[in-house]
């Protein structure tokens, strides 16, 4: 957080806008654990102050109960992350700005603090959320423009817009919100592709129809509701006697160069490289750790059974040879000394997004 946030971060209190019973991340046990107010008021409060994200509700709203439900469905981000995206927007007081994601409405509240009453458009697809993000807000004596729709199409009758600030993850960054934006406006968006869930922070600069910038850092965001995966089972993909007539070779790449943490440059640099494909890291068993690969324009799979943090056998089938693409793609990346997350970009034109390291000049599609 810059110090021109502090006043900003002092007065819009996360407490305010959190549930009676919430999620938030323990990172003893790795997992979101159930927590009411009511019954355990020190440890709620304890859990709002701490730099973790909170999920604050489950599988669209349908849950019930005090345990955590199938998919993590609205939440508050941590702190540090919003802000780290809220420096990234550069905003000021009198901007006009977009907020996709409402969510607990902290962070449109955070905005209206800096820049001002109705300048700020908050949108939320959940009508149960929007309403409860509504009387926090309004509790709290901030009162941006609220309102209930498909974020994805923006909000024209705001527009044009300074800034556009998602805190969604998303997959395709909507047109919509480019035209919405003035010349010289900023987006900010967490983007990534279906490869892992790992994404980065994209700030992209309008110009006409093209938006273009670099990565900041890598984060993640739940997806926005309209660009969620549905991936078909393993066994479409594999069925049983499968691996028995899969082309089998090796590799000499080991599990300690291949096999990373989700915030490492590799996996998402993979997904900016291999295009319509998904990586599931399995559990590791006696030593083997098997990393599968899906393709999402057809059934082809591959998978890679790194053997006691060495090198892997390879199993591929279907018109892809999906091993053949990761590894080119890794050794690409290799090559050029390993770069991070802010040496790549993003452009988004009416004819797709392309990715690219360094400069736009060198560009690729994604």
């Amino acid at each position: 957080m810059t110090p021109d946030w502090a006043p900003t971060f002092a007065a819009v209190d996360r407490t305010a806008f959190l549930p009676d019973l919430m999620w938030p991340f323990d990172a003893e046990q790795q997992a979101s654990v159930p927590v009411d107010k009511a019954r355990e008021p020190d440890a709620w409060y304890a859990a709002a102050d701490r730099d973790a994200p909170i999920v604050t509700q489950w599988d669209d709203g349908e849950h019930t109960g005090t345990e955590p439900g199938q998919v993590s469905t609205s939440s508050s981000s941590m702190p540090s992350v919003v802000y780290g995206l809220l420096r990234d927007l550069d905003v000021d007081e009198g901007m006009a700005v977009l907020d996709v994601g409402t969510g607990t409405g902290e962070t449109a509240g955070a905005l209206t603090h800096r820049c001002g009453g109705r300048t700020v458009t908050t949108v939320e697809v959940d009508p149960a959320v929007s309403r409860q993000a509504g009387e926090r807000l309004g509790a709290a004596g901030l009162h941006p423009r609220i309102v209930v729709g498909d974020g994805f199409a923006g909000h024209k009758d705001g527009a044009p817009y300074d800034r556009v600030l998602a805190t969604v993850g998303l997959r395709t960054i909507p047109g919509a919100w480019v035209e919405q934006t003035r010349p010289g406006g900023i987006v900010v968006v967490p983007w990534g592709t279906h490869f892992t869930h790992a994404d980065a922070v994209a700030r992209l600069v309008v110009h006409g129809e093209t938006a273009s910038g670099r990565f900041t850092r890598p984060v993640e965001f739940m997806k926005l509701r309209a660009q969620r995966l549905r991936l078909p089972g393993h066994s479409a993909y594999v069925p049983a006697d499968a691996q028995e007539s899969a082309d089998r070779s090796g590799t000499d790449l080991t599990a300690a160069e291949f096999v990373t943490g989700p915030y490492t440059a590799l996996p998402f640099v993979l997904g900016l490289r291999v295009r319509d494909c998904v990586q599931v890291v399995a559990a590791a068993d006696d030593g083997a750790q098997p990393v599968w690969f899906y393709g999402l324009t057809d059934r082809s799979w591959a998978c890679a059974v790194f053997r006691d943090g060495g090198t892997a056998r390879v199993w591929q089938s279907g018109p892809r040879r999906l091993w053949d693409e990761v590894e080119a793609a890794y050794r690409w990346w290799a090559a050029r000394g390993e770069p991070d997350h802010t040496r790549f970009g993003l452009t988004v034109t009416p004819e797709g997004h392309r990715a690219w390291l360094d400069t736009p000049d060198d560009s690729w599609p994604v």
